[in-house]
């Protein structure tokens, strides 16, 4: 729906621009197309290397004929035929054009100073417009768009612009293509490249992870210990339900041992031996 009416209203304005062009040259206008159809003639055929004009299938024409934009506004692709003395010609690529975002230094919303550059593609939609309503389109879309990446940009926060790179993009894109209606210059696409980070912010930020895994570390082997604890809590309970549950874990540890350490014997000696020695002492 804003594409149909940006369209219909860039299509209004083409009209009003070429919109009775020819019945307004005058008197004095009309006198001076006729001499220089009266002098294409005359030098006929010198003259018809200057009256043609070739413009390529991305290229519009547009033909000033005494100042006024002829009716119809822009030409091409194709040939057509000029006036050697009257009509001035002016040639707008419509192809996409894309350009580089020098590194803005940007105050971001929590007062952190960061450099961000950025990508615009945009290409020209209206070649009418383009020409008689901004001296240079190119030079003002660049322009426009450094102020829009500090004016997006300053009203988010550090963590905002490191994670929503897609959704600032986008918000560019939109203001960016408001901007430039007037112009006839349609904006395709804006892309964020790069945010770089103060040295000591940098390490402050890695520092401060580094803190976050080693607790996260910590919390995960408290939790381990503490499962550890209750599994051989059951266990011993297990065991000391069945005494001949800890004669088959002494079986299970000595085969385990002579498996890595096959020099090392161990002998088991029930805790229940000792208990009678000490009995027996006192």
């Amino acid at each position: 729906m804003e594409d149909a009416e940006k369209g219909a209203r860039g299509r209004r304005e083409t009209h009003k621009f070429g919109e009775g062009s020819d019945n307004d040259l005058g008197v004095c206008g009309w006198l001076l197309v006729i001499a220089s159809f009266l002098l294409t003639f005359v030098t006929f055929p010198i003259s018809i290397w200057l009256c043609i004009k070739i413009v390529k299938e991305y290229e519009r024409a547009i033909i000033f004929r005494l100042g006024r934009i002829l009716k119809g506004g822009a030409k091409g692709p194709g040939l057509f035929f000029v006036l050697p003395c009257t009509d001035n010609i002016i040639k707008v690529d419509m192809r996409t054009i894309s350009f580089d975002i020098p590194p803005q230094e940007i105050l971001t919303k929590d007062s952190v100073t960061v450099n961000v550059d950025g990508v615009v593609y945009y290409r020209v939609q209206n070649a009418t417009l383009a020409v008689a309503n901004i001296t240079n389109a190119d030079s003002a879309t660049r322009l426009l768009a450094q102020t829009t990446l500090r004016n997006v940009l300053g009203t988010k926060n550090l963590a905002q612009i490191l994670s929503d790179r897609e959704e600032i993009a986008h918000s560019m894109q939109s203001t960016l293509d408001d901007a430039t209606d007037d112009w006839g210059i349609k904006v395709e696409r804006v892309e964020i490249k790069d945010v770089k980070l103060p040295i000591q912010l940098q390490r402050a930020m890695a520092a401060e992870a580094e803190a976050a895994r080693e607790a996260r570390a910590k919390v995960i082997a408290a939790e381990g210990e503490m499962n550890a604890s209750r599994a051989l809590k059951e266990a011993s309970m297990v065991i000391s339900e069945s005494p001949a549950a800890l004669q088959l874990r002494y079986l299970q540890t000595l085969t385990t041992i002579a498996a890595e350490k096959n020099s090392t014997i161990v002998f088991p000696l029930p805790l229940d031996l000792l208990q009678g020695f000490l009995a027996a002492k006192h």
